[in-house]
């Protein structure tokens, strides 16, 4: 039986419900491939924060973007009545004296001034290694991305729209008047396959850098924290003295298998960072779907404005996704101007 929608939607991971959220706002039909390939966004820390700790300098459009998240996910939250959003307080862990005073300036600036407390915390946590004191955030948390993801499918799975299946570019015929995919027909296509996206003939030409990162869960009963821990590594509650310890970046492993290298990397750090007892309860890995200009990938084919992609979130994708996505949907749809940092043109030269 053939089926006429005004878009298909290939993955169905932060940047595939981001832009599926668009789509049901703006009344438009949809049908959705997901088959599980990609688990960047299930393994993710999931956590928000628009102040990079590195450096203590903001994150490209954050204090905006979380403006759009929060909301974001607390609409969806009512929808499917789970619990994704999760709000704390984040603690760098300074490692000199040097770190302390640039904590200070940085704390005075505009944007940061919002979530940074310029009162460098000096108390002594059991059970955590610090000697020059802590700068502690507000504004941060955690978005639950594996309930998101696995309560979304529910969600679509309900709705009839969702193929639980790979999505095969061979079967696209592509026209400029209309798409076709077996029996269903569409007006629009938007790859949203994270670093399933070396794969896809239409936009494999863009330079996405796939990054692995490996995560742990932990269970440590002695260590009483209710906010994150950012040192080398993240140290993140999760309940029930559970904590998520993360992560590691490979820039050449490009499989989602865990490796006992991530794990002696992460034991490593997060002995530097917590002096209790713990037990290892989980080990996973994802590739993050990266661009070296930290940007994400969005925008149409070159030739044929029928083919949209949604990609390259990166590290920050529960911040960010979002926002691209209604940016694209009213570029489709209205003609809306890209944002010129994310629009996929910037790599037009490397057709």
């Amino acid at each position: 039986m053939n089926k006429k929608v005004d878009y298909i939607v290939v993955g169905l991971g932060l940047a595939g419900i981001a832009f599926v959220e668009e789509l049901i706002k703006a009344e438009k039909s949809f049908l959705v491939f997901e088959n599980s390939s990609q688990v960047s966004s299930i393994v993710a820390g999931g956590t928000y924060n628009p102040v990079i700790l590195k450096r203590f300098t903001p994150v490209w459009n954050g204090h905006e973007q979380l403006q759009t998240a929060i909301p974001f996910y607390k609409e969806i939250e009512e929808r499917l009545k789970v619990v994704l959003d999760t709000s704390f307080k984040t603690r760098k862990i300074f490692s000199s004296v040097g770190d302390e005073n640039n904590w200070f300036i940085a704390s005075d600036k505009p944007m940061l001034s919002h979530y940074m407390n310029p009162t460098v915390v000096k108390e002594a946590i059991p059970g955590v290694i610090c000697d020059f004191g802590y700068g502690e955030l507000t504004g941060t948390g955690r978005i639950n991305t594996p309930l998101l993801v696995s309560s979304y499918k529910k969600y679509l799975e309900d709705m009839h729209v969702l193929f639980a299946e790979e999505f095969m570019y061979s079967k696209l015929v592509t026209s400029n008047d209309k798409l076709k995919y077996d029996e269903i027909e569409a007006d629009k296509i938007v790859f949203c396959e994270g670093f399933g996206l070396k794969s896809n003939p239409f936009f494999n030409y863009l330079p996405l850098n796939g990054t692995k990162g490996e995560v742990m869960t932990i269970h440590a009963p002695e260590l009483k924290i209710d906010y994150l821990l950012k040192s080398a590594v993240f140290v993140m509650p999760i309940g029930e003295d559970y904590y998520k310890v993360g992560a590691t970046f490979n820039w050449t492993d490009k499989t989602s298998i865990p490796t006992e290298e991530g794990k002696k990397e992460l034991i490593e750090k997060l002995e530097k960072v917590i002096n209790v007892s713990y037990t290892i309860v989980e080990q996973r890995a994802g590739i993050r779907p990266t661009v070296k200009d930290r940007r994400p990938l969005v925008g149409t084919h070159p030739e044929n404005k029928k083919l949209a992609v949604l990609n390259g979130l990166g590290t920050r994708g529960v911040m960010i996704a979002p926002t691209v996505a209604k940016n694209l949907l009213n570029h489709l749809e209205n003609n809306q101007e890209l944002d010129k940092e994310i629009d996929i043109k910037r790599f037009q030269d490397l057709l």
